[in-house]
């Protein structure tokens, strides 16, 4: 593995994402809401505000965080997406438990089309004051449902996003699982005879399909198959995924 391969990733850039624009919007809008609508002294509000929050500021650490571990950028992102669904539920609960209007009524229609519009990014959206009627109606309902649409849009970005960083972590890595897998291959071409070394780089970057983890080398100690080696995830023994390599 040369060292190119093991080179930090380019990272950050978090304020592009589409996913961080509408959450940014989210996380203000969670805010002035709360201020309007329920008492500070109430549990609910801190909570509204700290989910909206969360799902802002994973996107961003996710993001700086893609440099050294795609693994960890991936955990952040649906950190995010899961502290999105907590907020929409809180938003649902406010609706439901005042019998007020639900998310298909005219005015949240025309929220979810300013959503879908590709013409400009949210960012450009928002400094137009393309949301500020909604966010800023006297009507709860409103406000709520607007929230709940923009929650949507952002749950859709972040499950495209989760799914592109899925394979991305599959085939590359980041820069610390990427040094893992360099160091494995170095011990293991320290233990292995050089009549194998051609074996073993025919093999290089083996990757478990059970937990995306490097493979390694291995031989079998007791049983019918001992003295053999096989090939095992090197995230055993939580993880005991194998496969046959006869050597």
């Amino acid at each position: 593995m040369d060292n190119h391969s093991t080179a930090l990733r380019p990272h950050g850039g978090y304020r592009r994402l589409r996913s961080f624009q509408v959450t940014e919007i989210i996380y203000h809008g969670t805010v002035a809401f709360c201020d309007r609508f329920i008492s500070k002294r109430s549990r609910t509000h801190d909570q509204m505000v700290q989910a909206a929050r969360s799902g802002r500021q994973n996107i961003a650490e996710g993001s700086r965080a893609s440099a050294t571990s795609s693994q960890t950028e991936l955990r952040l992102v649906n950190v995010a997406r899961a502290s999105l669904d907590e907020l929409l539920l809180d938003f649902e609960d406010f609706l439901r438990q005042r019998a007020l209007a639900d998310k298909n009524d005219a005015q949240a229609r025309e929220v979810r089309a300013l959503g879908r519009d590709g013409g400009a990014s949210q960012s450009d959206k928002v400094e137009a004051g393309l949301y500020t009627p909604w966010l800023n109606h006297a009507n709860p309902a409103v406000v709520a449902n607007t929230m709940i649409c923009l929650i949507h849009q952002a749950n859709y970005l972040l499950d495209h996003q989760v799914a592109g960083l899925e394979q991305k972590f599959v085939h590359q890595g980041g820069y610390s699982e990427r040094l893992h897998a360099a160091r494995l291959e170095e011990r293991q071409r320290q233990k292995t005879p050089d009549s194998k070394l051609d074996a073993v780089d025919s093999a290089e970057k083996m990757i478990c399909t059970g937990c995306g983890k490097p493979m390694v080398l291995r031989t079998a100690r007791q049983g019918p198959n001992a003295g053999s080696q096989f090939w095992g995830c090197s995230g055993y023994p939580k993880c005991k995924i194998t496969c046959r390599y006869n050597v």
